[in-house]
């Protein structure tokens, strides 16, 4: 990945315009706006957001989108849920490859192993670890079962 996040986001957007594509456009802009967001909360303290923030912002917008889905199908509203799958798409096109669930294991393994861990006490440095290495890459939500079991 040679051009940082920011800059893929932003040339993304400038092509989405060219090409009058509304709806890429449209969550392009939300893409930028949280950034944004995000850069005003950290300005306070001097820092502005990189890759690994921006990282964890589409994820989080990831899987918002996804609950947001799954609530409208409940709720028969099938247009809606498309539109916010669609929206998954376009956001997933910046996010790193997911980690397979062999994958997955194979790295909370790892990490359990790199900071010694021995005990569920031990398991926020290893979800730290984790974290800190695959930002974007794996379902944390997912993965705090694994390293419980593990450590459990």
């Amino acid at each position: 990945m040679t051009q940082d996040l920011r800059t893929r986001i932003t040339d993304a957007l400038k092509e989405a315009m060219k090409a009058k594509d509304a709806a890429r456009l449209g969550t392009l802009r939300l893409i930028n706006a949280a950034i944004k967001d995000q850069d005003i909360a950290l300005r306070v303290d001097g820092k502005s957001v990189g890759d690994p923030e921006i990282l964890a912002i589409l994820g989080k917008m990831v899987k918002q989108r996804q609950e947001s889905a799954r609530a409208y199908e409940e709720g028969g509203r099938l247009e809606l849920a498309e539109r916010e799958l669609a929206e998954v798409k376009v956001i997933e096109d910046f996010l790193p490859a997911q980690l397979s669930e062999t994958e997955a294991e194979a790295a909370v393994d790892a990490a359990i192993k790199d900071v010694g861990a021995e005990s569920i006490r031990d398991m926020g440095r290893v979800m730290g670890v984790l974290k800190g290495k695959y930002t974007g890459q794996m379902d944390f939500g997912a993965v705090g079962p694994i390293v419980k079991t593990r450590l459990g």
